[in-house]
């Protein structure tokens, strides 16, 4: 059985661990992150996050964690005609995938966003990660913006 409950700073270990699995799955799609390098500034991050209750965790009975998301409502300067929820981080360790758990884990990040006055809701994932992709549209998420990269190399930008 696995649970969806609110994150404390005492789990902030336990999720930047499975932040650096997340981070080093995503290289597989073209990520920049790397994994390893930045656990502590994710474990600060994920800290920041519980305390101001915008960490979830999918709970084992034995106290594991095997999941977790992270989100808040979009900060800007510019005035908007919406207020955007952003789910940051999505996870679910590989071994418990297919049983629900990170549909439990989104639903639970939106009922809280749309709780603190979301409008709409909004994530980012790999163009490359198919299976990613079809679990967000399956949830109802649609493209709105399309994020464009390409290499530099020194020779492109020198030819005229």
């Amino acid at each position: 059985m696995v649970s969806v409950e609110l994150g404390s700073t005492a789990d902030a270990d336990a999720v930047a661990d499975r932040w650096v699995e997340l981070a080093a799955e995503q290289r597989e799609f073209d990520s920049h992150l790397s994994a390893d390098a930045n656990r502590s500034a994710i474990r600060e991050a994920i800290a920041q996050s519980a305390v101001a209750d915008e960490l979830l965790v999918a709970r084992t009975d034995g106290g594991d964690i095997v999941g977790f998301v992270t989100f808040g409502t979009e900060s800007s300067n510019y005035e908007q005609d919406v207020t955007r929820g952003v789910v940051q981080n999505i996870f679910v360790v590989p071994e418990r995938r297919g049983e629900g758990i990170g549909s439990e884990l989104l639903r639970a990040a939106e009922r809280r966003l749309a709780e603190s006055g979301a409008d709409a809701l909004a994530l980012e994932v790999m163009a490359a990660n198919d299976d990613a992709r079809r679990f967000y549209r399956r949830h109802g998420y649609a493209p709105h913006r399309v994020e464009l990269e390409k290499s530099v190399e020194s020779d492109t930008l020198t030819k005229e």
